[in-house]
């Protein structure tokens, strides 16, 4: 898939050689992960809130109580800043400022909307509950007309957005590739432990789903 012409204010400027604006790029990124940290500013008052969310096609989804002060300032139309890190590494060279992360980003600008409609909602709501354990939603009850009242859910479209990325071995300065010090890349990644069943769960009920005991993120 072709580069999408950033942004002025998406544009890597630091580094820009490990900025990508494909569309193909930032929703690997994005289907990779499940939370986000949510910056916007209220009354001068920056804040930057950690919540789940969920992808379809061009759009992200975030969700949490209608009493939520970040929803509610969000749902008025405010700026706000999504971001998406995945640390895939952490980076060891021989001078410690060269130490580094290996890492996947991506940062999305924009307004969100405020979704009302019963059908559209669970359908978002179905997104955020996939992206998070898939194959989850079709076992679960599913949310009442009063559990739909209580939350907001809000639709972000994925217009405006960069992916930073880095990979591979450390770079010293050459002069330090001599020293005898090891250097490489200590390797990170998300793994599932074993599942613990709820002690009040029926007896009858003996089998944990296939989808929870062969989970992994991508």
């Amino acid at each position: 898939m072709t580069q999408s012409a950033p942004s002025k204010r998406t544009q890597v400027n630091r580094l820009p050689k490990r900025g990508d604006y494909s569309k193909e790029t930032i929703y690997g990124i994005l289907d990779a992960a499940f939370l986000c940290h949510v910056g916007f500013v209220v009354d001068g008052q920056p804040y930057v809130i950690p919540t789940g969310y969920g992808r379809d096609g061009g759009t992200l989804y975030i969700h949490g109580s209608a009493a939520s002060r970040m929803l509610r300032n969000l749902e008025k139309g405010i700026e706000a800043c999504i971001t998406v890190t995945l640390i895939d590494g952490i980076v060891l060279a021989r001078a410690a400022f060269h130490h580094s992360m290996n890492y996947r980003s991506v940062v999305l600008l924009g307004t969100a909307t405020f979704i009302d409609d019963a059908e559209a909602k669970m359908s978002a709501l179905r997104a955020i509950s996939e992206q998070i354990v898939p194959g989850r939603w079709k076992e679960a009850r599913l949310p009442n007309a009063q559990e739909l009242k209580a939350t907001t859910v809000l639709a972000m479209p994925i217009d405006e957005a960069s992916a930073k990325i880095r990979t591979g071995p450390p770079v010293d300065d050459e002069e330090d590739y001599g020293l005898d010090i090891w250097a490489g890349v200590l390797p990170l990644s998300m793994h599932a432990g074993a599942p613990i069943s709820d002690p009040r769960l029926m007896s009858r009920i003996e089998s944990i789903p296939e989808y929870i005991l062969n989970y992994r993120r991508r």
